[in-house]
């Protein structure tokens, strides 16, 4: 999967502060058909003991479309549904304890809010990195928006190294700004789950072009 990691330009999640359980996988399933090359399922305040099925069930979904299945936080919950990889914040702990506990081969990447993280995390041996919240987000409530001023340097030590997705309030709207920023790869949240049509919404983001 970290061949299909390399080809990811449109990071997409199945965000259960957005979905239900019961809609989780026809979304899903539209953000993959739309183009989405990684699929991450977080579910902040769920307990990971209620989300072994679901993730089992996207993670076959993932397989599917040859696209890499991703757990946001919870390590247990990455090798109990099988994952193809682990996303982890900055107090998730260190990629060297996970990647001692996860199977040879699995992707893990981190959040990183500021250039010095970004760098830090390619340092750590972070299989790919999220850079922002360019903008204010509800999905980072309470975190800073850092703006789009250092995406270019970023891209240039980080982002040429492994993969770097921006995120954070991301949309047609501003797409264009964040792009000529530098960034060439990003994570979408809200726009895409909130969207009449996922997957033609997703398509928009995929085929882009400035």
């Amino acid at each position: 999967m970290k061949e299909a990691l390399q080809k990811a330009r449109l990071y997409a999640i199945c965000d259960l502060g957005y979905l239900s359980g019961d809609n989780a996988l026809r979304v899903s399933r539209q953000l993959l058909k739309g183009g989405a090359g990684i699929l991450q399922l977080r579910a902040k305040g769920h307990p990971p003991s209620t989300l072994v099925e679901l993730g089992q069930e996207l993670r076959a979904l993932c397989n599917e479309f040859a696209v890499p299945f991703v757990i946001n936080d919870h390590l247990e919950l990455a090798l109990q549904t099988g994952a193809h990889g682990l996303h982890l914040g900055q107090d998730d702990g260190s990629l060297d304890e996970a990647r001692r506990v996860l199977p040879a081969g699995t992707v893990i990447g981190r959040s990183t809010h500021s250039l010095s993280q970004a760098r830090q995390a390619l340092a750590e041996g972070a299989d790919y990195i999220g850079f922002g919240p360019l903008y204010p987000t509800p999905t980072k409530e309470g975190r800073p928006a850092i703006g789009l001023g250092e995406i270019a340097t970023m891209e240039k030590e980080v982002g040429s190294r492994i993969p770097a997705f921006c995120i954070g309030g991301i949309k047609p709207g501003n797409l264009g700004h964040v792009w000529a920023a530098g960034a060439r790869r990003f994570v979408i949240v809200s726009h895409l789950l909130t969207a009449e049509n996922p997957e033609q919404a997703t398509l928009e983001i995929t085929q882009y072009q400035p």
